[in-house]
């Protein structure tokens, strides 16, 4: 998928002024907060299994070696093949060599962030293949010639209205020639048409939500099934994933699962979760003929040896993005790659390079919001500071924030002079407020007051003086 990270700026300006994504934006939102609420509520032993999803993400990282050479072996007694890819460019040219060895002139795929990430869809296009994605989501994008918006809710950002104008303008060819309004009869055309594909498919593709080291298992968590029918129809499957998603055990497994739903949907678990773990045997009534994973790295090996570590404990539940300010004021487009919100601000630099994506680690107030409920406690604005110190040193901001940067450093190194700045800047700012007792112009604050928004007043005095004036204590 082609990156426009480097936009994000002029992509997040565009964000705020389109009223139909904001109206979808808006109605989304609540549902997912309120969701996960209740479903974490509900569960006394929700804290206590973050602490020990950390511990088991932690202990697989450290011997993540040792446990991808246990996954391996394991799936090879299952009579499946893994391919180890360095980066997005083998991992495109490993399904693509597995799908020209099959012969195959489709292919159907299940949602997978990690083929978004190095571009399987266009990999297999160029190639002449005719490739349907089966998450309703995703198909829906795919139509509209979009990437997705979100990890769990890719067309999130569409009304009702638009994804009828899409399948009345996509369906009519197989037969659908009436525009329909209602959410159950737009799901049931969508099924109607994906069956055909799903019968005359080659190849199915899907991701993984984890891998079971012990027995060699690929386990994906879906509420449409369709995960389920694209590993199982066609005669070839190939799973991809990228390779801190192995886990040691099934036991381990189950903790992370119960975690996933409620982090995500605020399930307490999805309507289907599947297990694969290689090609049909001779007494099973069904299942593919051959079965691959191919096991990616792109940029995670690095990580692993750096402070960004922690970053790979995400189990892509998307609880940071449904708790995000600034993704839910512009959605994940403004982002330009795969990944948007709190997480994709941290991997997208990481992946592509920190000069690509060089807007990302400043999209973020460090309210903190995302690490409070991240269930594996990744700490998001930690690692999002980092990036911003990194940023700093390479000099990849604007002239503008350096020379601000390095005055205000210079002012705080010298109480005096800050003291006597700050109580200038405090008189002039309640001057400006006046009677109305909030200011709606603020240097240097152009854009962000640019929305409408006012800022109160200060009332003429810096916190320094009021707490000497006050004897350097508080209320009593």
């Amino acid at each position: 998928m082609e990156s426009h990270s480097h936009e994000f700026v002029q992509r997040a300006g565009a964000a705020l002024h389109n009223p139909t994504l904001q109206s979808a934006l808006a109605r989304a939102k609540d549902g997912f907060v309120l969701k996960r609420f209740n479903a974490v509520s509900a569960l006394a032993e929700f804290d206590a299994l973050r602490d020990r999803a950390v511990e088991i993400k932690n202990h697989t990282l450290e011997h993540l070696d040792h446990y991808l050479e246990r996954y391996e072996a394991a799936v090879q007694r299952n009579g499946g093949q893994v391919h180890w890819a360095a980066d997005a460019e083998e991992a495109r040219n490993i399904v693509r060599d597995i799908c020209r060895e099959a012969r195959a002139r489709s292919v159907i795929k299940g949602k997978s962030m990690v083929g978004e990430e190095v571009g399987v869809n266009e990999a297999l296009e160029a190639d002449g293949l005719e490739v349907v994605e089966t998450d309703l989501g995703e198909y829906i994008i795919q139509l509209a010639e979009e990437p997705p918006s979100h990890i769990i809710a890719p067309a999130i950002h569409k009304t009702r209205e638009e994804i009828s104008e899409l399948f009345h303008r996509f369906h009519a060819k197989y037969g659908y020639k009436k525009k329909l309004t209602e959410v159950s009869d737009l799901v049931n055309e969508a099924r109607q048409v994906l069956r055909q594909k799903y019968l005359s498919a080659d190849v199915g593709i899907t991701g993984a939500n984890f891998l079971v080291a012990e027995n060699g298992c690929n386990i994906i968590v879906t509420n449409e099934g369709n995960g389920d029918l694209t590993s199982t129809l066609p005669r070839v499957q190939i799973v991809t994933a990228g390779i801190e998603k192995v886990v040691p055990n099934m036991e381990d497994t189950t903790t992370l699962l119960r975690l996933l739903g409620r982090s995500a949907t605020g399930q307490d678990i999805t309507s289907y979760t599947s297990l694969f773990s290689g090609p049909r045997r001779p007494a099973d009534p069904d299942g593919p003929e051959a079965y691959h994973v191919v096991l990616i790295d792109n940029g995670r090996s690095a990580m692993l040896g750096d402070e960004f570590r922690e970053m790979l404990r995400c189990i892509r539940c998307g609880a940071c993005i449904n708790h995000c300010p600034v993704y839910g004021a512009i959605g994940g487009h403004a982002y330009g790659w795969v990944y948007p919100g709190p997480m994709g601000s941290v991997l997208t630099p990481l992946t592509l390079g920190l000069r690509e994506a060089k807007d990302l680690p400043n999209a973020c107030t460090l309210n903190g919001r995302c690490q409070e409920v991240c269930p594996v406690r990744i700490p998001l604005p930690d690692l999002l500071r980092n990036l911003r110190h990194r940023q700093f040193q390479a000099r990849l901001g604007t002239a503008r924030t350096r020379w601000g940067l390095a005055a205000w450093g210079w002012l705080v190194r010298r109480p005096a002079a800050y003291r006597l700045v700050t109580r200038v800047q405090a008189r002039m700012l309640a001057a400006f407020g006046g009677r109305r007792g909030y200011l709606t112009r603020v240097p240097l604050a152009g854009n962000w007051m640019a929305g409408g928004r006012v800022l109160p007043a200060p009332q003429g005095e810096t916190f320094m003086s009021a707490w000497k004036r006050r004897g350097g204590r508080g209320h009593e």
